[in-house]
């Protein structure tokens, strides 16, 4: 997971180094190489490229990509900690919006870890002059749009392939930022081509590495490493980018992660007793 997290920074990173790029290309080049890697992958598999459930799988690559191309958008102008900060949102959008996808009753306790998150990301916003309201919103849609994506992933699990689900979700961002190109194109220098072929190897080796995490150990466990990739990008935003920090803005970043955290040990804690309930029952 430690070497997932460092991945999905690097990729990061990389897409903050073409911030002279518009976001959709640094998508496009990163969804290519992913699709590339899937489509070895699923052949290797055995699997299908195309699956079976094909509204959902379609819905799964367009929200998706959506969040994606958002997410860059915040990378390439907001402070790289900052940006990061408010994606970690995205699991309170999940398990909201599994209350109507998949029928998951979301406790009161929760909804007090999910103000806290909130709190330290508007915190975050007052004290930090260099997030603007648009770019924060922008932000917001992204982790609520991962929210629906992972909510569609967790609906097709048993039904379609792993890879064949992450497989649309690449084809369909190459598809749509192939489109873009069309209209906004800015070709690259002999550097950037390195920063884009990095965003796909980086973020594809993030996704093996979060698979097989998952696959290892509990989720829980899994969730708060995650969270270690804050420690990144506040140091090497300070480093590479001159990304400072004051106190009320890194409060605000403790909040997100620690009301996040707390509602996924939370939910861990309460999945176990109702375990052990339903076996002395």
């Amino acid at each position: 997971m430690l070497l997932s997290t460092l991945c999905f920074f690097l990729a990061n990173v990389c897409v903050k180094e073409v911030a002279h790029l518009p976001a959709m290309e640094s998508v496009f080049f990163r969804c290519l190489i992913a699709s590339v890697m899937c489509v070895i992958g699923l052949k290797r598999a055995g699997a299908s490229l195309i699956g079976e459930n094909h509204l959902m799988l379609a819905l799964r690559g367009i929200f998706g990509t959506t969040a994606l191309f958002l997410f860059f958008l915040t990378l390439q102008n907001m402070p790289l900690a900052s940006a990061q900060t408010v994606q970690y949102l995205s699991p309170i959008f999940t398990a909201t919006i599994a209350i109507f996808v998949l029928k998951e009753a979301v406790k009161p306790t929760q909804w007090f870890f999910y103000a806290i998150a909130f709190g330290g990301v508007l915190l975050i916003e007052r004290v930090d002059e260099r997030i603007s309201p648009l770019y924060l919103a922008l932000g917001i849609i992204s982790a609520f749009c991962s929210g629906v994506a992972y909510n569609l992933v967790r609906s097709l699990r048993g039904r379609e392939h792993p890879l064949t689900v992450v497989f649309h979700f690449h084809v369909v961002g190459a598809i749509v930022g192939g489109i873009s190109l069309l209209f906004n194109w800015v070709t690259p220098t002999d550097w950037d081509w390195l920063w884009l072929l990095g965003v796909g190897i980086m973020s594809q080796l993030g996704q093996v590495f979060l698979t097989d995490a998952l696959q290892r150990e509990k989720v829980a466990s899994v969730a708060i490493v995650n969270y270690t990739g804050l420690i990144y990008a506040v140091s090497v935003g300070w480093i590479l980018f001159g990304e400072s920090h004051g106190p009320l803005a890194l409060a605000g970043m403790v909040l997100v992660v620690f009301g996040v955290l707390l509602s996924v040990l939370y939910t861990r804690r309460q999945s176990r007793i109702e375990e052990i309930e339903a076996t002395a029952a």
